[in-house]
């Protein structure tokens, strides 16, 4: 049975989660505070995080930070309508998928189990051999068995996502992908997609490409259509 970590401070939200996922066969645990020295000890064994961002004793984003260098899960951020800048903030930082208050309890459990579902197929992913993992691109290369992104000889830290719509974008060199193709082949969701996801971490690519190599762009942007490797 696998188990899920809800970090919420309003009771009858995380009660209300807790039971629907139990319906759902999974095992719940619920922290209220956001109180990090209490979120570590509960890690162990969880295979997700649904995290709010807005919590009494501690920053989601940093929360967040901190599972993710302690752990490798998918984790669902939930905040409300006018977070907007915490919800980027959040993918930026290598949350998976974020939902918006109020969201109903069918739209939890798709995604739940579809992030459960994308971490166990990576996991399991046959390994292929170094050379034929590697894809070079001018002065970057992507090699999907160590899932490693580098520049120049660099690696360049990505997060799992943004790691993930790099490697489809390279494999398919030249074609254009749209946000909602993206969102579908990378978090697998087909009638949940949302563009502003495949937004904020193409621009946190970016970001990170710029930071090491200016002036060398990957991604190409293809108004009203979507992105594709330059």
């Amino acid at each position: 049975m696998e188990k899920i970590l809800i970090i919420e401070d309003d009771k009858s939200i995380a009660r209300l989660q807790k039971d629907y996922l139990e319906i759902n066969g999974y095992e719940v645990i619920i922290e209220p505070t956001g109180d990090i020295t209490k979120i570590i000890p509960l890690l162990e064994g969880v295979s997700l995080v649904i995290l709010d961002l807005m919590l009494p004793s501690g920053n989601g984003i940093d929360i967040c930070k901190r599972i993710q260098s302690l752990r490798d899960m998918p984790i669902i951020i939930v905040s409300a309508k006018n977070q907007d800048m915490d919800i980027v903030l959040g993918l930026g930082v290598g949350a998976d998928d974020y939902m918006t208050k109020p969201f109903s309890t069918n739209e939890l459990i798709a995604r739940v189990k579809a992030q459960l579902r994308r971490y166990s197929k990576m996991k399991n992913a046959p390994a292929t051999t170094f050379d034929d993992a590697n894809i070079i691109i001018r002065d970057f290369m992507i090699n999907e068995m160590t899932k490693t992104f580098t520049v120049s000889g660099e690696v360049l830290e990505l997060t799992p996502k943004e790691f993930e719509i790099i490697l489809l974008l390279a494999k398919n060199r030249g074609r254009v992908f749209s946000k909602e193709e993206i969102y579908e082949r990378v978090w697998k969701f087909d009638s949940l997609g949302d563009a502003f996801t495949v937004t904020v971490h193409v621009k946190r690519i970016r970001e990170k490409i710029e930071s090491m190599s200016p002036n060398t762009p990957l991604i190409e942007t293809v108004w009203g259509v979507g992105y594709k490797i330059i």
